[in-house]
């Protein structure tokens, strides 16, 4: 019956188009009438110097203003990401901007950090009930003539509100921001946003501070970042962005739709770079793997290519809400089938075959 229910609610939503089925869904989604299955207790894991119920979390760019929240953790979501969150409101780029390709269960996105703002946004989360584990993703004002200051300001913040900080630095939908990953203003962003994050802290226990990178960047520029991040006292790397990459995609016409394409086509790529991003750093520093993650096979090889935590986002959009709930169920029988007590224990198990592939395209 919940499966019935599901598909007939996808159904629906997909007679809309993109944005209008995501505002619907975040709608329903903040009522929180759909509860999940606690996950199994062998997904626990300790990352980041907090309990993680299960490694499957729900990425950045599905609540951009916090607004479903307890929902989404409902659903069976070990941690959901909100954001991007800018400092000041602002309405992104204009409309359409979100093209699903159905045929390749992927999306492209040019929506341009649309999101209320980080007075408003920090005032939603202040408000809720403590609970749960609630990652907020910044960025930076389109406008702004001073962007690693935004995101000093969206540390500061939110630092006493987020259980852990990401930097958004590789949205491809910000004209200029991924100039941000270069080697100079990456060591400029990374250094002040740790300062604030342990200023805010007030001599007490610090945030968790990670930054979000492109799956797009050649070996030299990953090798720096990785250099550079290992150096600077941040917490953990996401790997990866959306993708300008449009290998093997069967939608012609949507496919030249300028933006970040996500989904299923994305996974390859990004499960190489976090790979490679792995080699280069170690075991020590937290990883988060993200791009094309929908079912449990895809959440596993993740983490034997080096992630620590996994993230779902376009898999939800095609899959339904029930998607991290079948994930848990599934991952759990995995790792037990290998002899994996928790999730720690399959991390990058393969992340030197992984790292060794060849990028698509």
């Amino acid at each position: 019956m919940a499966g019935f229910i599901e598909r007939a609610g996808l159904n629906v939503l997909f007679r809309f188009d993109p944005e209008t089925a995501h505002r619907l869904a975040i709608r329903g989604l903040s009522l929180g009438i759909t509860k999940a299955p606690p996950p199994p207790p062998n997904l626990r894991t300790r990352v980041l110097g907090l309990d993680f119920p299960s490694p499957i979390g729900l990425a950045a760019g599905f609540d951009k203003n916090a607004e479903a929240v307890d929902g989404l953790l409902r659903l069976g979501f070990g941690f959901v990401e909100v954001g991007t969150v800018t400092p000041l409101p602002q309405a992104g780029n204009p409309k359409p901007r979100m093209f699903r390709l159905e045929a390749d269960e992927a999306i492209i996105n040019r929506l341009g950090f649309n999101n209320d703002g980080a007075e408003t946004i920090a005032a939603r989360l202040a408000a809720r009930k403590p609970g749960g584990i609630v990652g907020v993703n910044l960025g930076a004002n389109r406008a702004s003539a001073d962007r690693i200051a935004d995101y000093v300001a969206g540390v500061d913040r939110f630092a006493r509100i987020a259980s852990y900080l990401v930097l958004n630095i590789s949205s491809p939908n910000t004209p200029g921001l991924r100039g941000l990953q270069e080697a100079e203003s990456f060591e400029a962003l990374l250094l002040r946003a740790v300062a604030a994050r342990d200023e805010a802290a007030n001599g007490g226990t610090t945030t968790p501070l990670l930054v979000k990178i492109a799956p797009d960047l050649d070996d030299g520029a990953l090798e720096a970042i990785a250099r550079i991040t290992v150096s600077s006292g941040i917490d953990g790397v996401v790997v990866g962005n959306t993708t300008l990459a449009r290998t093997g995609l069967t939608d012609g016409r949507r496919a030249a739709e300028a933006g970040g394409l996500s989904g299923r086509p994305l996974f390859q790529r990004a499960t190489i770079m976090l790979a490679r991003l792995r080699k280069l750093i170690g075991p020590g520093l937290p990883l988060i793997g993200v791009g094309g993650v929908d079912t449990a096979e895809a959440a596993l090889t993740k983490l034997l290519a080096g992630a620590d935590l996994v993230q779902v986002y376009t898999g939800m959009i095609y899959r339904g809400h029930g998607i991290a709930a079948r994930i848990n169920a599934r991952l759990a029988q995995l790792l037990a089938e290998r002899d994996f007590a928790s999730p720690e224990d399959a991390v990058g198990r393969e992340t030197d075959r992984w790292a060794a592939m060849p990028l698509p395209g």
